[in-house]
């Protein structure tokens, strides 16, 4: 007999059938013993009334401990009494495939402990929460719907090597290894080899993969690993053609996501998945810190060329309150925020063909129209006083021929925090890394 998922025992009134999964919890009455079963797909009650002739299933039952995992074998009848599905399974055997201890360190039926370090402590019991379990469903159908879209419009997937000569992003926020007696980094991003398969004459790639920033950052949407989504496209005229590939790309997204999850994702999170009107609103950034300045925020010295949180905040409900949406991109960065293989503007070399994309006040994707021209690229590069030997092999990839292109980076727990409303993108991640977090 094969496993049935608690979701499908409806299906099976008046059959026999075995449902595996853990114990929630068990109550031991005079006459009659009740279980609360829980798999992923949802929760039932399985009953056995005590008699001689079941002593050791009864036996078996009493010793029961919350969160243990189970095999139970019985028969599926109906009781419109009970509240999960109208169903029940008069149970004939139970098996026990591993006994929990019966003090839980974390509760997974209780109230979640709100400390985030608690919750990575005991990561293995904290997702089983059904409301934790849907965000990474969520997470599957969003990389699916991605990779979907993507293929369908002629993307290849490739994988980018994460071991590197020299760092992909400059020298910052790297994180550095002996590799055979000489030096190696840690991909901050798969951007040099991104734009080689543009000069490979890929025309449309993305990829789906593990991003390394050695940033010392406590906050609660930063970490020093991530899976990053990243795509290029060749052959653009401008950074325009990029974010109208990605205002496309996320409404598809948002649109499986909406048709799928969309009650759930309201019933658990308070949260309407949303499906936005393209285009997506545009502001410049001279624009944006205009709005910022506006709206009685003063920025750092060091970000004053940039948006911080709070700019983010507000530009965002600027286009909240200005256009009724939860997207906005803010273009035209100053070549000072912007790494040197940012095109710059032919009219104003002060500003880059770049933007970022806020969701509902937070920067989700940053992307930008590359320089693809060899001698303006190694010129910007010597600009940003970068030593240009250990980057010789990403310049020669524009030696011989590379189209105009563009394209744009992302983090994906960022986006589904973003999406679901959390608190925190720990949430959002499997297993988080952070300055102080390497286990589990």
């Amino acid at each position: 007999m094969g496993r049935t998922l608690i979701k499908d025992l409806r299906a099976h009134v008046g059959r026999e059938v075995r449902v595996q999964g853990w114990i929630r919890t068990v109550r031991d009455q005079k006459r009659i013993q009740f279980l609360i079963l829980r798999d992923h797909t949802g929760v039932c009650q399985a009953v056995v009334e005590k008699s001689d002739a079941r002593a050791a299933l009864n036996h078996v039952i009493s010793a029961l401990t919350r969160e243990s995992a189970v095999t139970v074998e019985g028969v599926v009848i109906e009781n419109p009494v009970v509240k999960a599905g109208g169903v029940e399974i008069q149970i004939r055997s139970l098996r026990v495939e591993s006994q929990a201890e019966p003090l839980l360190p974390l509760d997974p039926t209780g109230p979640s402990d709100p400390n985030p370090e608690v919750q990575a402590n005991w990561r293995y019991l904290d997702p089983r929460r059904p409301e934790n379990h849907l965000i990474f469903e969520v997470q599957t159908a969003a990389e699916h719907a991605m990779r979907e879209f993507w293929i369908r419009e002629g993307f290849l997937e490739i994988h980018s090597p994460k071991l590197m000569g020299s760092p992909s992003e400059g020298g910052a926020e790297v994180f550095s290894l002996e590799y055979f007696g000489r030096p190696a980094y840690l991909a901050q991003s798969p951007q040099f080899y991104k734009q080689m398969a543009m000069a490979a004459g890929f025309d449309r790639v993305f990829e789906i993969g593990p991003v390394f920033r050695a940033d010392p950052s406590f906050t609660t949407r930063h970490s020093t690993e991530f899976t990053g989504l990243d795509m290029e496209m060749s052959w653009v005229s401008s950074h325009e053609d990029v974010m109208s590939f990605e205002e496309r790309w996320l409404r598809y997204v948002l649109e499986q996501l909406r048709a799928r999850f969309g009650d759930a994702v309201r019933e658990t999170f308070s949260v309407e998945i949303t499906v936005p009107s393209v285009p997506f609103p545009r502001v410049p950034m001279a624009q944006a810190q205009e709005i910022v300045r506006r709206r009685g925020h003063t920025p750092a010295e060091e970000r004053r060329e940039d948006l911080d949180p709070t700019g983010e905040r507000l530009v965002g409900e600027y286009a909240a309150e200005e256009f009724g949406h939860e997207f906005v991109f803010v273009t035209d960065y100053p070549i000072g925020v912007r790494p040197f293989y940012h095109m710059r503007h032919e009219g104003d070399a002060r500003l880059t063909k770049s933007f970022d994309l806020l969701w509902k006040g937070v920067e989700v994707t940053t992307g930008s129209q590359r320089e693809h021209r060899y001698d303006v690229l190694v010129r910007q590069a010597r600009e940003k006083g970068l030593n240009l030997e250990p980057i010789q092999f990403y310049l020669d990839f524009f030696r011989f021929g590379c189209p105009p292109h563009g394209g744009f980076g992302a983090g994906l727990a960022r986006m589904l925090m973003v999406l679901l409303g959390l608190a925190n993108l720990r949430e959002a991640t499997f297993l988080f890394r952070g300055p102080t977090r390497l286990q589990p």
